[in-house]
């Protein structure tokens, strides 16, 4: 069987990953089935839970840091291993956010025989944008302490992890600087559909 497309969206907190997401989604349902799963809606969820697990990660939340990779990387893990078929292609973002993680997802692709069906794109958008993109959502988490705290995890951990796809020839980059629809376009176009 053919495995279908799988598709990881790298980027900041606030660059649209979520929403490109949701619009690729509509466009691929039509020729596949496609599983989402977002990191940070995963930890969101999980801190609504009433286990020791869940308390400590709303204390993390909170803070405006981030949950440690293992902890992030074993829960993302578990819902894609649970919920998708072999039928389905599988939507993230927001994971890998790390070298690590993406060595560790790249072992569980292979395993699956889904790693060369799998398409990496990193919307890359200016500081500026961001700011303006996280202060305007409003969620308790996007005040200006957090922000500064993305940003220098984002150039610290996600960075060599969108240079540890571009060695590979693996990363298409998108300018997320653009229009929602613009941005729609040429991820369309980057993956050739």
């Amino acid at each position: 069987m053919q495995k279908p497309l799988n598709i990881i969206f790298l980027g900041i907190s606030g660059s649209g990953k979520g929403t490109q997401v949701d619009l690729l989604k509509q466009k691929l349902e039509t020729r596949q089935k496609v599983f989402t799963v977002g990191m940070g809606d995963l930890m969101r969820s999980l801190a609504e839970k009433n286990t020791d697990t869940g308390t400590r990660i709303k204390e993390v939340l909170r803070g405006g840091n981030l949950v440690p990779s293992p902890v992030a990387l074993a829960y993302w893990l578990y819902e894609v291993s649970t919920k998708v078929s072999e039928d389905m292609g599988i939507m993230t973002d927001g994971s890998p956010r790390s070298v690590w993680e993406a060595e560790a997802l790249d072992v569980f692709l292979e395993f699956l025989d889904r790693k060369k069906h799998t398409r990496v794109l990193f919307l890359n958008v200016s500081q500026n944008v961001i700011t303006e993109r996280l202060l305007a959502r409003g969620r308790a988490d996007d005040h200006k302490e957090a922000i500064a705290g993305r940003f220098a995890f984002f150039r610290e951990h996600v960075v060599p992890t969108v240079e540890y796809y571009k060695h590979q020839g693996r990363l298409a980059e998108i300018n997320g600087d653009q229009s929602v629809e613009k941005v729609h376009e040429d991820v369309v176009s980057a993956l050739g559909l």
